[in-house]
Order: C-alpha cells, then sequence, then structure tokens
C-alpha cells in the first residue's frame, strides 16, 4: 500500500527519509507528524529511527542503504554515527564513506542485490558499497542524468525510472536489475522520484501532492497490493463475464 504524507509542508518526504526492509530513518523535524505516519505503518515490522547527518534533516538524500547495510558520508558526525549504530538492527553494518559526491541518496540507487551508481564515484567508494550492502554495482545513467539516486528507485519487487526513459533504456536496466521496470511520475508529474517517495518490497510512502493514477502505478509495479490482486481478478472476472453477457 502507498501511504501519502508530507514534511512540514513538503511533498519531498524521499528528502527527508530513507526505507529499507529492515529500518527506516527520518529527519527530525518541527512536528512529530511525520515520524508518527511512518511509525504507524511500519513499527510492528522494523525500526523507526530519528537521524540527522552532519546536523541536517535530509537523511534520505545524504544515506543510502538496504537490509544489510547504511552508508553515510564523511560530513556524519561521530556521535550521529554511534546513535545510528545503537538504534539499528544488529546485523545492518553502519560504514562512513569518504567520497566527493557526498549526497549518496542521489548518486546511488540499490536494492538488496544491485546497485546502480553514478559515473563519476571512486573506485574506493563502489568497493565500499559492494562489499557493506553485498550488492553488484553498476556505473548507470538514466535517461541521460547522472544521479541515478534522484532519477531511479527500486526494490527486490520492481522499479520505476525517470518518465523520459527510453524504452530500450528500460530493457536494458531491467536485464541488469533483474526487475521489472517502468517510467513514472510522483507529485504530479514530478521526475525526480528519490526525493518525492520512499518504498520497500512492501510498503510505500509518497508526497501528499501523488495523483491515484501515480498511486496505482506505484502499488502495481513494486507488488505492494498483493492483498487485492484476489480482489482485483474477482473484479476482472465479473466485468468480463457482465460484457459477454451484454453482448
Amino acid at each position: 500500500m502507498a501511504t501519502r504524507t508530507s514534511f512540514e509542508n513538503s511533498n519531498e518526504i524521499g528528502v527527508f527519509s530513507a526505507l529499507t526492509n529492515s529500518y527506516c530513518l527520518t529527519g527530525i523535524g518541527g512536528s512529530e507528524n511525520f515520524f508518527s505516519v511512518f511509525e504507524s505503518e511500519l513499527s510492528d515490522h522494523v525500526p523507526v529511527i530519528h537521524a540527522t547527518i552532519a546536523g541536517c534533516r535530509f537523511v534520505g538524500r545524504t544515506t543510502v542503504g538496504n537490509r544489510r547495510g547504511l552508508l553515510v558520508p564523511s560530513t556524519a558526525t561521530d556521535i550521529e554515527l554511534s546513535h545510528l549504530r545503537n538504534s539499528l538492527p544488529d546485523a545492518v553494518v553502519v560504514q562512513r564513506i569518504e567520497e566527493r559526491l557526498s549526497a549518496l541518496g542521489n548518486i546511488i540507487s540499490c536494492n538488496d542485490h544491485v546497485a546502480l551508481v553514478h559515473p563519476d564515484v571512486d573506485r574506493e567508494t563502489e568497493d565500499v558499497i559492494s562489499d557493506v550492502l553485498g550488492v553488484e554495482v553498476f556505473r548507470q545513467t538514466v535517461a541521460g542524468q547522472a544521479l541515478v539516486g534522484s532519477y531511479a528507485k527500486f526494490t527486490n519487487q520492481g522499479g520505476m525510472v525517470h518518465p523520459r526513459t527510453t524504452v530500450e533504456d528500460i530493457e536494458e536496466l531491467s536485464s541488469l536489475l533483474q526487475v521489472p521496470l517502468v517510467a513514472g511520475t510522483v507529485n504530479r508529474g514530478s521526475d525526480v522520484l528519490g526525493a518525492g517517495m520512499v518504498v520497500n518490497d512492501w510498503t510505500s510512502f509518497v508526497g501528499q501532492a501523488t495523483t491515484s493514477t501515480e498511486i496505482s502505478v506505484i502499488e502495481s509495479i513494486f507488488k505492494l497490493n498483493a492483498g487485492k490482486q484476489g480482489q482485483s481478478n474477482t473484479i476482472t472476472d465479473m466485468r468480463s463475464s457482465l460484457i459477454d453477457q451484454l453482448s
């Protein structure tokens, strides 16, 4: 299921939160509403943690992670690092990374098996991503954009890419990632998918401005409506039998 929310009137919720299959980070805001939305949906399954990176709230754009690990930029303080290590599950490795391009959420997009990275990241960074997150790393662009973390979002079930991505590129990326992909938008036509939504294998959160059409595409490609699948099949069967009767 996809849940609409906003961070202090901003629809760019992917800037202020990060979600994986084993934890969720949210930026510290003036209001607890944002945190409560995540907590009510996730607290039975994964820990929801208040965090800052370098004293800033945009944890979604400065960090990147999956169920095995979390990478933070060199600007993260020792106190922030120890807070994350204490709060996250023991199995999750937290690693600080020395990378010139420090907005890791913008330059890396990953699931639990594969990571796409900005073509210009350091060789050492590539090795750390591979070791800590336990993924295969590919240098890629999406629709000619180097910021793969901003313009591509994928889980172990499926993924969404920039709306101007060509069919050939989608097929190439899909075979690379081994998940189905679709070109789409969030927040009423925004192509910055990384900033507009966070998603894992069973739930997703999107900006308040996201239309119901965008939500249905998101739920369909990320396979978030498994519970509704039987229901929709029944409706389809009913429709087709009704059409048969009418014809």
